[in-house]
């Protein structure tokens, strides 16, 4: 799908052109004729948002302009206007959105190519051509847009659609090893620097989380590690990523208990995939940041050699960790990767994770759960751009009487604590392992969804690409007029 921005304004007579007016005092396009403006005000009563007419070869949608400062009302009015667009097959949109702010035209047009998604690999051909999004082009006319307008929205939307498409894949094909590979060639069509770290590297380190929990898979773990480095990039200590990468948690030796709690599983290593389409977004974009990303992987299978319940590992850092709980592993290997992180003497660390159920419990499929030892400012700055992209956030406390539980009789701290609170003990145990300014943001409710939320669509959602973003956007231009 193409997003261009057109220099003439459009009139009826294209295949499909979507105009924006008030539905209580509408001021109707030129060229409309008699009977399609008393087609067009029929459907007004009938509360509509979106009103399709048909004149001669024209097929014309009419939008009802959102009295809302916040934005999301017009995504998901682009979802519904690619409800209509699919039914009619149509190819080629263009869009006058002249009416509209042109930070409104873009999210509606966020919201009609975030809709377009498709995960067709698995399908026959003929199947595939019927599943597939018929819209492959969409124009827009804003006087106050520019070309560069369009080629953001652009990377935006090929960095979380590569981000779902990752976290779709199963693990007989997403394993560790192809995940780095994705990401080495984003990296060398981007231009940004990847590095793989193979399993006798991570040996090397002692990097004892992630080595204990792949000791129960047969395919090797990896560490990539990204920079993005820009001449101009408006901070002189770098921002760390880290991202959660378990391409499919059966729990280990503590198998998962409930029904159909291993159906997704698959999307365990949402975190890490984030990370890496942030990477993308932002070389593609060329937003002037200087950020690293550290993305350990590895699945988490009960095979005759896995870590136990009981076992005590030592991590990269030194301490010593006693396993209470094998399907408690992603922190193991976040842990290690955090500790990585402080040799870059970073600004600020942040890790998504698909880490808890408790943070699913607690807020749903609404928002991610955010928490941490940071400044106040970093906190406002994230849940600023989560609700301009609608990726909210809820920051959650992080007091130290949520490190008690984590006390160990015969180790330094236990992976898991009580039940009560899990999403913030599992924060607090990650803390252990960073001396850096560090937020962590558990995505565990919003990474992957299993029916369609509007432009969120069932299966991965690419949650984290666009937050992020918009988050290091806003961060450079600050830095830049400081």
């Amino acid at each position: 799908m193409l997003i261009n921005v057109l220099n003439t304004k459009p009139s009826i007579g294209n295949e499909a052109v979507v105009f924006f007016i008030d539905f209580e005092n509408p001021n109707y396009p030129e060229k409309l004729n008699a009977g399609s403006i008393e087609s067009i005000e029929r459907q007004i009563l009938l509360d509509k948002s979106i009103i399709e007419v048909h004149q001669s070869k024209s097929c014309i949608f009419l939008a009802k302009k959102k009295e809302e400062t916040d934005l999301e009302p017009y995504r998901k009015l682009g979802n519904e206007l690619s409800q209509l667009t699919q039914k009619e097959k149509l190819g080629v949109i263009t869009i006058d959105g002249h009416s509209l702010q042109p930070n409104e035209l873009l999210a509606f047009t966020e919201g009609l190519a975030l809709s377009g998604y498709r995960f067709l690999t698995y399908f026959k051909p003929e199947a595939r051509s019927k599943k597939i999004f018929s819209v492959t082009q969409i124009d827009l006319y804003h006087p106050n847009l520019i070309e560069r307008d369009a080629e953001n929205l652009n990377h935006l939307i090929k960095a979380t659609f590569w981000v779902r498409d990752m976290v779709n894949e199963p693990v007989s094909v997403m394993n560790a090893i192809r995940f780095s590979k994705e990401v080495v060639l984003k990296g060398q069509e981007a231009s940004f620097n990847v590095e793989v770290l193979h399993k006798m590297k991570i040996e090397s380190l002692r990097m004892g989380g992630l080595m204990a929990v792949n000791r129960g898979s047969i395919d090797p773990p990896t560490f990539t590690i990204c920079e993005y480095k820009p001449t101009q990039a408006t901070n002189k200590k770098p921002f760390v990523l880290v991202g959660k990468g378990v391409m499919y948690d059966t729990g280990g030796l503590s198998l998962k208990p409930t029904l159909n709690s291993m159906d997704q599983m698959k999307c365990d290593m949402a975190g890490a995939a984030a990370v890496a389409g942030t990477f993308y977004s932002l070389a593609l974009q060329q937003v002037p940041v200087w950020v690293i990303g550290l993305m350990p992987a590895t699945d988490n299978r009960p095979d005759g050699n896995a870590y136990t319940p009981g076992d005590v590992i030592t991590m990269y850092n030194g301490l010593h960790v006693e396993v209470m709980n094998t399907d408690a592993e992603g922190r193991l290997i976040l842990a290690d990767a955090l500790t990585y992180a402080d040799q870059y003497e970073p600004e600020l660390v942040i890790d998504l994770a698909t880490l808890t159920g408790s943070a699913q419990m607690a807020i749903g499929q609404e928002a991610s759960v955010m928490m941490g030892n940071a400044s106040d400012m970093w906190f406002q700055k994230l849940e600023e751009a989560g609700t301009e992209v609608h990726e909210r956030l809820v920051r959650f406390p992080f007091w130290d009487e949520y490190k008690e539980p984590l006390k160990s009789p015969i180790a330094d701290l236990k992976n898991i604590g009580k039940r009560e609170a899990g999403a913030i003990s599992a924060g607090k145990f990650l803390e252990h392992f960073t001396k850096s300014p560090y937020i962590h943001i558990d995505i565990a409710g919003t990474a992957f969804l299993t029916a369609d939320d509007s432009y969120r669509l069932q299966g991965g959602t690419g949650v984290g690409v666009r937050l992020l973003t918009d988050f290091f956007k806003k961060i450079s231009i600050t830095q830049q007029n400081d």
